[in-house]
């Protein structure tokens, strides 16, 4: 497998849901970049851990592209969805049917540019009521896919959130395996 996912970093974002899905598609052996939108690498989170990006979102090379994922946090949310390049591509991305990913309060991101009208979704609680207003059939699943479309709650559910990205770029028995290999067992 040749694309890479690209993950997106905006200053504020949470960084248990955005590196623990880099850590579980690099176990992987999926191609995955960190991708900072703030015009440096250097990208700091909403508790103040300081990671350094792949690349700059100008480096990014969608034609080869396989996923786009948002990471949650604030204000990172509001960051990401304050950069016009990445919302635009994001249209382009979901009007195509491609896979785009969303964890804690980025899917209110999906919600306010129209993409969950008549859709299951989840997002952190306090984001439910983004998706309510945008048309979601808002559920409580730790992950939620729906379509082209891979969501989930929060911090405390980024293990399940970075398998089911795992399992859609290459397979189910990847994603168990990966499950058996980290000793996650999941919540009844």
């Amino acid at each position: 497998m040749g694309q890479t996912a690209y993950l997106f970093l905006a200053d504020g974002f949470e960084v248990i849901e955005a590196l623990t899905v880099v850590d579980l598609l690099r176990r992987a052996d999926i191609p995955v970049r960190t991708v900072s939108i703030t015009g440096k690498k250097e990208v700091t989170s909403s508790h103040s851990v300081t990671v350094t990006a792949d690349i700059l979102y100008s480096e990014a090379d969608f034609d080869t592209a396989s996923m786009l994922i948002l990471p949650g946090g604030m204000p990172g949310t509001k960051n990401l969805e304050a950069y016009e390049p990445l919302m635009a591509r994001l249209d382009e991305w979901n009007g195509a049917g491609k896979n785009i990913a969303a964890i804690c309060a980025a899917p209110s991101i999906f919600a306010h540019r129209g993409y969950l009208k008549g859709k299951d979704a989840c997002s952190y609680p306090s984001f439910e009521e983004h998706l309510a207003a945008g048309g979601a059939n808002v559920n409580r699943n730790e992950v939620t896919v729906c379509g082209h479309m891979i969501m989930a709650r929060g911090m405390g559910c980024a293990i399940p959130f970075g398998l089911a990205i795992v399992e859609r770029l290459l397979d189910r028995q990847t994603a168990e395996r990966m499950k058996e290999g980290i000793v996650y067992e999941q919540r009844a």
